[in-house]
């Protein structure tokens, strides 16, 4: 059976995976991604159209200075996209953070299995815990980037804004802002948990080994009465 200690430090690391779990669910399920201001102009009207969105879904709401505004538009970000560049890496933003998911979850079942077990000689143990934490921590890494990379480079707020609105070419479009929601941010969080899921693992390890050492003390450190006994 596991010590206390180890109960308590694997049962911590449980928290802090599981935390990870929680928060990539929340990511992909909310639409605060970003938040993307395309200036629009052209004879008939001036203004802008504003485009809120997540992974799967998102509004859009037009404010012109003159001209007639369409409805608001709610829409589903995937089916509006044709199939393109912005598409398919949205796609691929879309599986690495599934993949996060799937790794914090595997991280969680580790540790919680570590609490109760002492499976050290095997992949179960602490080297399992590092590879699914370190796994998930990457690839909600790269979702970051990549996001960040096909709302840039590929102009996916543009995209949107001309499969919404077709009676904009791209050609009216005077400028884009984008604006990052707590969705995106929390990515970070996460990040942050995956590595104290490790850190934790890695400072009980330590403290295990130190104590090891101090009961493979050798003889000269024995008391001299002890050694003649």
């Amino acid at each position: 059976m596991p010590t206390a200690t180890k109960r308590l430090m694997f049962l911590s690391s449980f928290v802090t995976s599981l935390g990870a779990f929680i928060v990539i669910c929340s990511i992909l399920t909310t639409q605060e991604w970003i938040r993307s201001t395309v200036s629009i102009s052209d004879p008939s009207s001036n203004g802008s159209v504003i485009i809120t969105y997540g992974l799967f879904h998102g509004k859009s709401v037009q404010e012109l200075n003159h001209g007639l505004a369409e409805a608001d538009k709610s829409f589903g970000v995937l089916g509006t996209l044709n199939s393109s560049s912005p598409k398919t890496l949205h796609f691929v933003v879309i599986v690495f953070l599934v993949l996060s998911l799937l790794m914090s979850l595997l991280s969680s079942v580790f540790t919680l299995y570590n609490s109760i077990r002492n499976p050290y000689q095997t992949f179960l143990g602490p080297m399992g815990v590092y590879t699914w934490s370190g796994l998930s921590a990457s690839f909600v890494f790269l979702t970051m980037v990549l996001f960040v990379g096909n709302t840039q480079s590929n102009h996916l707020s543009e995209e949107l804004a001309q499969r919404l609105y077709p009676l904009y070419p791209a050609i009216t479009h005077q400028g884009t802002s984008h604006s990052y929601g707590y969705s995106f941010w929390l990515i970070l969080l996460v990040i942050l948990l995956n590595t104290l899921t490790v850190v934790i693992i890695i400072f009980y390890q330590k403290a295990r080994y130190q104590w090891k050492q101090e009961q493979k003390k050798p003889m000269e450190y024995a008391p001299r009465d002890g050694i003649l006994f």
